[in-house]
């Protein structure tokens, strides 16, 4: 799990390198396939089956501004000056699952999208914080929900974290809101991915033609950050890693 997980880190820290105004999302998602099967593991996001409909087309999603979760990269979409861009990639390395997202500043980002992504990374790290063996699934949700909607951010309601392991989607699902002491006991061993989606305004979201793409209803940005992580008796161990992207873009935010 932790050699997936890792793979995922490098492979966003490959993509932070290509961030820039003027490049076309397909050409994300050609560079992140390469480097996944270079090292050996498959995009497993490539073909995932849709309840919906069509597998998705791609091997990472690439959701900009108001596009909450799922965005398909294509030929039209190219990354503007002030853009943010969530990239969720996964990898099935040595049959295991690897699962993270980071969302970028592309060029100069206004300052109030900039606290947007901040404070969104930042409630990823406390509901990690509060994910340990003898706590509930409701302690992560409630640690994330009451940070965000302490700035006013709207947190997404019908998408979720999950469990992860052999399979890319596992039991149980771990909201990004709740109540402490509330849902399924943690238990040392357990993986799970812990993803809040924030959005700056309404937390109201709608499904685009394509089945896929998550956008928000008010047309305003959506942050994601994604760690999988392993719960212990302790702190939680953090299978996943930003420090390839941190080292190229440092710690802005």
């Amino acid at each position: 799990m932790r050699q997936a997980n890792l793979l995922v880190g490098r492979t966003l820290g490959e993509l932070a390198s290509h961030i820039k105004p003027g490049v076309a999302t397909s050409r994300l998602d050609k560079v992140a396939e390469e480097f996944i099967r270079d090292n050996g593991a498959e995009p497993t996001f490539k073909g995932f089956p849709n309840p919906y409909g069509a597998p998705f087309p791609a091997s990472i999603c690439t959701s900009v501004n108001d596009v909450v979760v799922h965005g398909i990269p294509d030929d039209d979409t190219i990354l503007k000056d002030g853009d943010i861009i969530s990239i969720d990639c996964g990898v099935l390395l040595n049959g295991y699952n690897g699962d993270s997202c980071y969302t970028f500043c592309v060029g100069e980002v206004a300052p109030e999208v900039r606290q947007l992504l901040k404070v969104t990374k930042e409630s990823l790290y406390l509901g990690i914080d509060a994910a340990m063996a003898g706590k509930h699934i409701g302690d992560i949700g409630a640690a994330v929900q009451d940070y965000c909607q302490g700035y006013g951010y709207g947190i997404v309601r019908e998408l979720t974290g999950h469990g992860i392991g052999r399979e890319m989607h596992e039991d149980p699902k771990v909201p990004n809101y709740g109540r402490r002491g509330n849902g399924i006991m943690l238990k040392s061993g357990m993986c799970i991915a812990i993803e809040p989606m924030v959005t700056m305004g309404d937390k109201a979201i709608g499904l685009m033609p394509d089945r896929w793409t998550v956008k928000t209803l008010d047309g305003k940005p959506a942050a994601h950050f994604e760690h999988t992580i392993a719960i212990r008796k302790g702190k939680a161990d953090i299978l996943s890693s930003f420090e390839e992207v941190e080292r190229l873009e440092g710690n802005i935010y």
